[in-house]
């Protein structure tokens, strides 16, 4: 019990840092995930998008549409099917993007940091275990971007 509640409060407040930030904008949590992997997978589709953050396509499309409408991300359609829309970060989006993670990037460094040399190494193998089996080399290769 103690691993799960440490493990609310760290997810709390590592997403309390954003969200104050957020609040300034009106947008939310999920705002903050859609624009986060746009920035992250530039030209991905609305379907992996939906894939990535298990949310249903009416959520998605009302969280989307605030961002397109205020300028943070744009839509393309795909170079041979028409039909596919490819989403991408302005610099809008991107300079906002890096503004929500700065302070979780401080963190994450002020925790390994506090931890030594091989912490995050032993960090990162964690995470990953604790994805669903059958996702983690998708995800690990997704998340191992610069």
């Amino acid at each position: 019990m103690e691993m799960i509640e440490l493990l609310f409060f760290a997810y709390r407040d590592f997403v309390g840092d954003p969200d104050a930030i957020l609040d300034s904008f009106g947008f939310g949590r999920a705002h903050h995930r859609v624009l986060h992997f746009v920035n992250r997978n530039p030209g991905m589709t609305v379907a992996e998008l939906l894939d990535i953050l298990r949310i249903t396509k009416q959520s998605l499309g009302r969280v989307l549409r605030e961002l397109l409408d205020a300028g943070y991300v744009v839509q393309q359609p795909g170079p041979t099917d028409r039909r596919q829309r490819l989403l991408y970060a302005t610099d809008k989006g991107r300079a906002l993007a890096s503004e929500l993670a700065a302070p979780q990037s401080t963190r994450i460094r002020a925790a390994l940091d506090a931890l030594g040399p091989d912490a995050a190494a032993a960090a990162r193998e964690f995470l990953r275990l604790m994805i669903n089996e059958h996702e983690r080399g998708r995800i690990a290769s997704s998340a191992s971007k610069p």
